[in-house]
């Protein structure tokens, strides 16, 4: 028989700030779907999100954050992804594991499901084990997913070989009705080391195979942004965007405390004038490079948000600005170390976007029908400025010179082009409701939600 459950779900992302945010919003999502979530972070990401979110005890009401050891020292470098990925599994497998015995002793239901990152194949692994159902989480573009389930055939064809390594340059295609990928933005191929790129391609492979235990694929995109990916593997199931402003919710997930202070400045600015500059969590900028952008920005001319990690310069402080670059602009910029994004994007005055083009940045700026200027920095950030650049054509990217610098010049002509040029916000508007649509009564990804809302509450047992 069939019998309907308050589900016990247990989340785990990838510990890091790109995959734990859109997890977390799912995991809001089904609570108040009626499910209950033990959200499982690293010990050290959990503590930055709890510091983050000190004034805010929504989520903490909501959710149960829990927190198992990523095998690393507090004072280790979790930026090494090869050392980060060969402690996670030695260590995070069993912790896991310890965690969902312990929630089945004290809950009489136990764990009806694992939702786990794609990236951790070992998570599903641990719920196979427990004969718990799995579910696997992408957080990224779906196109990026088909690659990733390729590399059989791009092995066979010729494109790559059995360690990652690029054999074709020349772009190819992974279905007639995908776009044309760059070999070299494939996810694994943009870490120039042979054995870093080695490691990640082996680890790709591993979580191929474990990902077809899951129960379903869910995917934070849409079909209507990528319609070729979703027909090439029809198993991955579109869920997105997954955004806090859908919910009418706040975001939670973030390991910086956000300054709300800067949509006051926002509420000063005229309409459609602000240029918002984010380069995610893992962006780093040397200081001949970070001038040339600050620079670049003082020389449009035009009001601007700027997000200023303290991490975001390489051996950067306060005196990496340029002399007087802080006086000469004034009130035009305004700099913070974190922005409430979705908050800044859906804002009236934001113009257009400078981002690294992270997936969850992507997605937020087309939901919210704002151009972008295409920055990436690595992994599958290339790959998104194509769609962004050459497919939906709702931004541009910048060129860099002869130093490997992209200039205060470049980065001046190609604001005055995208503001010079209505066609851009016009796309962009138009991809803005094509994608919401989506997510409404009615929508593509509305129904398969609601579908995988009734396979979640439901689990066969005997009456």
């Amino acid at each position: 028989m069939v019998e309907l459950i308050q589900p016990h779900i247990v989340a785990i992302p990838y510990p890091a700030q790109g995959h734990v945010l859109p997890l977390m919003e799912l995991s809001l999502w089904l609570v108040k779907e009626g499910c209950r979530i033990t959200f499982v972070n690293s010990e050290f990401n959990h503590k930055r999100v709890i510091k983050a979110s000190s004034g805010n005890n929504d989520v903490r009401n909501k959710i149960s954050l829990v927190s198992i050891p990523d095998g690393l020292g507090p004072e280790e470098d979790r930026t090494d992804l090869k050392k980060l990925t060969e402690a996670i599994a030695q260590v995070m497998p069993g912790k896991l594991e310890e965690v969902i015995n312990l929630i089945n002793e004290c809950d009489e239901n136990g764990v009806s499901c694992v939702i786990a990152d794609q990236n951790l194949g070992w998570a599903l692994g641990v719920a196979e084990k427990l004969n718990i159902r799995r579910v696997a989480f992408w957080p990224a573009a779906a196109a990026t997913l088909a690659s990733l389930f390729s590399i059989p055939k791009l092995i066979a064809d010729g494109v790559i070989d059995s360690d990652g390594a690029i054999l074709k340059k020349q772009g190819i295609k992974l279905s007639a009705n995908m776009p044309t990928m760059k070999p070299s933005d494939f996810v694994w191929a943009t870490f120039p080391d042979p054995a870093m790129c080695k490691m990640v391609m082996e680890l790709v492979v591993e979580n191929n195979e474990r990902v077809k235990s899951a129960d379903w694929i869910i995917c934070n995109s849409a079909k209507e942004l990528e319609p070729g990916a979703f027909a090439l593997f029809p198993q991955v199931s579109p869920i997105g965007p997954l955004l806090a402003s859908n919910r009418l919710g706040s975001s939670a997930g973030h390991f910086w405390p956000e300054d709300s202070n800067c949509l006051k400045w926002l509420d000063q600015q005229p309409h459609n004038s602000v240029i918002y500059v984010a380069f995610g969590s893992f962006t780093i900028l040397d200081l001949t490079q970070f001038q040339e952008l600050a620079l670049g920005l003082e020389s449009s001319e035009r009001p601007f948000l700027w997000v200023v990690r303290e991490d975001l310069i390489l051996n950067g402080g306060n005196s990496a600005y340029p002399k007087g670059f802080k006086d000469r602009i004034g009130s035009r910029g305004y700099i913070v170390k974190w922005a409430p994004q979705q908050k800044v994007l859906a804002h009236p005055s934001i113009a257009c976007f400078l981002s690294h083009c992270g997936w969850n940045s992507t997605v937020e700026s087309v939901s919210n029908g704002v151009p972008f200027l295409c920055w990436p920095y690595f992994a599958d950030q290339m790959f998104n400025q194509s769609y962004i650049c050459d497919v939906w054509k709702v931004g541009l990217g910048f060129n860099k010179n002869e130093f490997g610098v992209i200039g205060k010049e470049e980065i001046k002509n190609k604001m005055d082009k995208l503001f010079g040029d209505e066609t851009f916000k016009e796309r962009a508007l138009d991809l803005q409701a094509k994608v919401n649509s989506s997510v409404k009564g009615g929508g593509n990804s509305n129904k398969i939600f609601g579908e995988f809302i009734d396979w979640i509450k439901t689990q066969r047992g005997s009456m």
